[in-house]
């Protein structure tokens, strides 16, 4: 079971790679760009770029980078 962040948190945390907002799906927060996807562990966003989570049809980290030009 998953508790919702609190939305003036939410509000202010962005994705350490793609810099775009952050939505909570669940025990994740999704990067609105490129769908990465961050866990909550604990209730701790956890925004490390090695601990996301790609969005499918990616392999890899660098895939993601070279895709969104992020290099």
């Amino acid at each position: 079971m998953h508790q919702p962040l609190d939305p003036e948190l939410l509000e202010i945390l962005i994705c350490p790679l793609t810099r775009s907002k952050l939505r909570q799906e669940g025990d994740v927060l999704v990067s609105e760009k490129g769908g990465l996807r961050y866990p909550i562990r604990d209730g701790i966003p956890v925004l490390l770029i090695e601990e996301a989570g790609l969005p499918e049809g990616v392999a890899s980290l660098e895939e993601f980078k070279r895709k969104h030009g992020l290099e």
